[in-house]
């Protein structure tokens, strides 16, 4: 087997392992929940992106054939309260709920405000749990699959892993449903054409991602320096060879540093709004403490920004930092050089203590 080392990993759990007879079930997920629990114990952060409201609610709504969008998204609205009450009894510490649709994860605002969120439950040591909201979500805003939903979970996240439990035990160079002689591939490099055509239609009859969609995620994340197994969820060994830093599946390795990747993303795909002009304090907690920026070190804003664009960061007339900022250039004028703690009596609200956290900022 292959060695997997891993900081935060996003962890994704299909509809077949969390509702197998359109009810939850526990089964498949304890020794799931026992890896999670292990891996905080030993400082590693986790966040799970879980299916299985529709399947949990099926049971609790009257359809004929086929259901409807409106019938689903009551079966959603049943089923995630049972889905999540399911979690949170297999585990001693705080679940969170994040439901998130396609809108929220491609508007500027809202996505940094999903990182946020996550890195403050994180750091308070609660396990966010997140799901398409069905209940609401139509055609046009749905992610439509929880494969990719998990990759754009682990790409906000800033993971650098992404781990797919399947009800099979990883990409094989045939359908081993019906193929006795098909043979697991233990590891990817490239994802190209000829991978993709090792990926049959969908699988389960209860989720709407099969292997196509768990490649488009792992694709999704290997770009952006992730690294991705699938792993059969079924199997209990499994989550015992994870914990000994195994891959028992199939390792889809990253094209490129996690570090390098975001940096990138940084450095030359955000066009830049404005800009934050700082002082010596600021300047040499970011360069020589690899600092957040707080407001106290600004001394001037230039431009029109909103919470969520892209500044530089100057110092002394040269630009020596890019990044995101939290505040919009009109609240980050009526609180320049304040004090953190000073932020909500001046605004009214706070977004947090910093103006661009460390892990949204890249250095020029």
């Amino acid at each position: 087997m292959f060695k997997v080392n891993w900081k935060r990993a996003v962890i994704k759990v299909g509809s077949s392992l969390i509702a197998p007879n359109n009810q939850c079930s526990q089964v498949y997920l304890r020794p799931i929940a026992q890896f999670i629990s292990d891996s905080r114990k030993q400082g590693k952060e986790v966040i799970l992106v879980s299916s299985g409201s529709v399947a949990a609610g099926k049971g609790k709504i009257a359809f004929k054939h086929h259901p409807s969008i409106v019938e689903k998204q009551a079966m959603a609205a049943i089923g995630q309260t049972q889905m999540m009450a399911n979690w949170a009894s297999l585990f001693d510490f705080d679940c969170a709920q994040i439901l998130l649709t396609s809108d929220d994860l491609h508007n500027r605002t809202r996505y940094v405000n999903i990182k946020n969120t996550l890195r403050e439950l994180l750091k308070n040591n609660a396990l966010p749990i997140v799901n398409e909201n069905d209940t609401v979500a139509i055609n046009e805003l749905k992610v439509g699959d929880n494969d990719n939903l998990a990759a754009y979970t682990a790409l906000v996240a800033e993971a650098d892993t992404l781990i797919i439990c399947s009800d099979i035990n990883g990409l094989y160079d045939a359908d081993p449903r019906s193929n006795t002689h098909a043979k697991l591939i233990p590891e990817v490099d490239v994802i190209d054409d000829s991978v993709y055509r090792l990926a049959g239609g969908a699988g389960s009859t209860m989720g709407t991602g099969g292997m196509h969609t768990k490649l488009q995620a792992a694709q999704k994340c290997v770009d952006s320096g992730i690294q991705t197994l699938i792993v059969n969820g079924r199997d209990p060994t499994v989550f015992e060879e994870l914990a000994k830093g195994n891959s028992p599946g199939t390792l889809f390795n990253p094209n490129k540093s996690l570090d390098n990747a975001r940096d990138n993303w940084l450095r030359h795909t955000l066009k830049v709004k404005g800009s934050i002009e700082i002082d010596d304090g600021a300047q040499h907690a970011l360069l020589e403490n690899g600092a957040s920026l707080l407001p106290s070190g600004i001394i001037e804003v230039n431009g029109r920004f909103l919470s969520g664009e892209a500044v530089n960061i100057i110092y002394k007339d040269n630009a020596i930092a890019k990044g995101i900022v939290l505040y919009s250039a009109t609240d980050l004028t009526s609180i320049k050089g304040l004090n953190s703690q000073k932020i909500e009596a001046t605004l009214g609200y706070s977004l947090g203590e910093t103006v661009i956290h460390r892990d949204d900022l890249v250095l020029l």
